[in-house]
């Protein structure tokens, strides 16, 4: 998203100077890039989640100087952004968490930001958060970590709605009609009332790799934002059985064996003698022992 966002602002007219170690860029450190800039700078990191994140603000802060401001707009975990506030205003340094949704299509329809921070440091960002978020797709949401949280419960509705696509068309996938999937998430793109963006996404899927997806392995990731908003709900009591179920789905997509499954079945033949199914043994290759 890094790229499309400075793509975005340069369109645009905005000035912007770069550091990326891994491709070309206007500066080959942070320092360099700090003096290509006047100030106030405005540092806009765009990284992972993680380690890389936190060396990354623990740099930034060591070539900024007071009033310059800091963005953060990866996938941060908000309780870190409260803490990295803290440390960027004890240096003088404005510090912004933004969260940033909108992928690798965000460069032609746009960004939308959740911004968290103090207001003049969201306000000396309004003409870029103005380039970036298409028509009223940005908002300065709240103080120092309210932009990554609100971001965080993003992704976890977003973790809901798309499990809830994934059962309805595994479903449909195995009925007794021979349903063409790809026209069905066509049609429901008009006038349906579960029309939305990411059912055009699955329809675009369906169109790159065929009705059955058959050459996408049924493996799902998390990124760790489904783990936080669970996490949150816990400790505020706020049920999210929705989001909860979601995250559990992948879970469970990663595992080639379901030992629960086999518990379930072997609990079944002893206190009911239900049938079960011999599992296929693996013949191993004598030479891979050796």
């Amino acid at each position: 998203m890094g790229s499309g966002m400075t793509e975005r602002l340069r369109r645009d007219g905005h000035e912007v100077m770069t550091y990326d170690p891994q491709v070309h860029s206007t500066a080959e450190s942070l320092a360099e890039l700090a003096s290509q800039l006047e100030q106030p700078r405005v540092f806009w990191l765009m990284v992972p989640s993680g380690e890389i994140t936190e060396r990354s603000i623990q740099d930034s802060l060591s070539v900024l100087e007071p009033d310059d401001v800091l963005v953060d707009g990866g996938n941060s975990y908000f309780r870190d952004s409260i803490r990295r506030y803290g440390d960027a205003k004890g240096r003088g340094v404005r510090f912004v968490d933004v969260g940033v949704s909108g992928g690798v299509w965000g460069l032609e329809v746009g960004f939308c930001l959740m911004a968290g921070g103090d207001e003049d440091a969201a306000q000396l960002l309004e003409p870029a958060f103005r380039t970036l978020a298409p028509e009223n797709g940005y908002a300065h949401v709240g103080g120092p970590g309210a932009g990554h949280f609100v971001k965080m419960v993003h992704n976890g509705i977003e973790y809901g709605l798309m499990e809830a696509y994934a059962e309805g068309f595994e479903l449909m996938s195995h009925s007794e009609f021979d349903l063409d999937l790809e026209e069905i998430a066509g049609i429901w793109r008009y006038g349906s009332v579960v029309r939305s963006w990411l059912l055009d996404l699955l329809y675009e899927a369906f169109k790159d790799h065929g009705g059955e997806l058959e050459d996408i392995a049924p493996y799902v990731e998390d990124s760790g934002e489904g783990r936080w908003t669970i996490n949150e709900a816990i400790n505020a009591n706020v049920p999210v059985p929705v989001i909860a179920t979601a995250l559990f789905a992948r879970f469970a997509s990663r595992r080639e064996i379901n030992f629960a499954a086999k518990v379930a079945a072997a609990l079944r033949n002893q206190f009911g003698g239900h049938a079960v199914r011999a599992a296929e043994r693996r013949v191993e290759d004598p030479d891979r022992s050796r």
